[in-house]
C-alpha cells in the first residue's frame, strides 16, 4: 500500500549541486530537481584529453535557499530553510577509439551531501515544526558513453549518455534524503565556440527521463536543462557570465497531484576558469535563482577542478 509523504524530500546529483526542498504541491517530487543544473559552464563541449590512466575530478558546490515558490511565482508561506554542501569525485576516460568519427570516452560520479533543512508549517492546531542534518551517499551517475568531435580549431561538441541509479541514503519518512529511489537516463549535447579573439559562448542541453519511486507511486515529468556561459579568455583565464534554465516539460504522475506541478527557475552569475597546461584546470561560478515556478529559489558557489594522469 502506498504511504503518505510524511515530509518534504530533498534530492540528488551529479558533480553536484542544487537541491531544493518543498511542500507536496511542488515540482518533481518534493520539488527535486532529478540530476543537478550549473555543472557546466566554460569549456562545456571540451572533454578531457586521452591519457593512459584517465582524468580525476572534483567539485564543492554550496547551494542555500529560504524561499519556496507556487505555480504562479507566489512566495509560499511558510517558513523554511535549506543549506547543501555537496561534494562529488568523477573519473573520465577518453580514449583513441572512434565512433561515428567521434572520440570515444567513458565515465561515472559519486556523489555526497551535507545536507541541513528547517521547516515550520502553520497548522490550525498550532506550527508544526521539522529539523534534519544528514551526511550521505547520494545517487551513482555512471556514463557508459561520450563522444567528442573537434570540428575545427574555434568549434567542439561532445554528447553523452548518463544513467543515474538509485544507489543514495533514502528514507520516505525523512525530512531530507540525498538519494532519489528511482532511475533517470539523461542524453546530454554540449558545444563550445571560441573566436580567434578569445571570445568563448559555451552551452549544455540535457533531458531527463524518470522511472517511478515505487515507495512513493511518484513519477516525475521529463525534465530539461540549458546550461551557458559566456565571457573572453585574458591569458589562462575566461571571465564571463554564466547561469542554466530549468524546465519541466511534461506533467509529474502521482497520487493527489494538482496541475501537474511543473517546475522552472533561470540563474544566471558571474563565472570565471583557469587553464595553463601542467597545471590542473578550475572553474568557479555563483549563481542567483530567479523567477522560480513550483520550487525553491536560492544561490549557488560552485568550485571545480580536474587532473589528467
Amino acid at each position: 500500500m502506498h504511504k503518505e509523504r510524511k515530509s518534504p524530500l530533498i534530492a540528488s546529483g551529479l558533480l553536484l549541486f542544487p537541491l531544493l526542498i518543498s511542500t507536496p504541491a511542488e515540482a518533481t517530487e518534493n520539488g527535486s530537481p532529478t540530476t543537478p543544473a550549473g555543472v557546466y559552464d566554460f569549456g562545456a563541449g571540451m572533454s578531457p584529453p586521452a591519457t593512459p590512466f584517465g582524468t580525476l575530478g572534483i567539485r564543492t558546490a554550496y547551494y542555500s535557499t529560504n524561499v519556496q515558490k507556487d505555480r504562479h511565482g507566489d512566495k509560499v508561506n511558510n517558513a523554511f530553510s535549506l543549506d547543501v554542501l555537496s561534494v562529488g569525485l568523477a573519473y573520465i576516460r577518453m580514449t583513441d577509439q572512434q565512433l561515428f568519427g567521434a572520440q570515444y570516452g567513458f565515465g561515472a560520479v559519486m556523489p555526497f551531501f551535507q545536507m541541513d533543512a528547517r521547516l515550520k508549517v502553520n497548522t490550525p492546531f498550532g506550527p508544526l515544526r521539522f529539523q534534519e542534518e544528514v551526511f550521505r551517499q547520494a545517487d551513482l551517475q555512471v556514463i557508459p558513453l561520450i563522444l567528442q568531435w573537434n570540428l575545427s580549431r574555434n568549434l567542439f561538441v561532445n554528447s553523452q549518455l548518463q544513467v543515474q541509479a538509485p544507489t543514495g541514503d533514502y528514507d520516505e519518512d525523512r525530512l531530507i534524503s540525498p538519494g532519489l529511489n528511482h532511475w533517470t537516463v539523461s542524453p546530454l549535447l554540449n558545444a563550445t565556440w571560441i573566436s580567434d579573439t578569445g571570445f568563448e559562448a559555451s552551452s549544455s542541453f540535457q533531458l531527463d527521463f524518470n522511472t517511478r519511486n515505487h515507495a512513493t507511486d511518484y513519477r516525475n515529468g521529463v525534465e530539461y536543462r540549458h546550461e551557458f556561459a559566456v565571457g573572453q579568455h585574458v591569458g589562462p583565464w575566461t571571465v564571463g557570465l554564466g547561469g542554466y534554465y530549468y524546465r519541466q516539460l511534461t506533467d509529474d504522475d502521482g497520487p493527489n497531484l494538482d496541475h501537474g506541478n511543473r517546475a522552472r527557475v533561470l540563474a544566471v552569475g558571474p563565472a570565471v576558469s583557469f587553464f595553463k597546461p601542467g597545471l590542473p584546470p578550475v572553474w568557479l561560478h555563483a549563481y542567483k535563482e530567479f523567477g522560480a515556478r513550483n520550487r525553491a529559489e536560492g544561490h549557488t558557489i560552485a568550485l571545480r577542478m580536474s587532473h589528467s594522469f
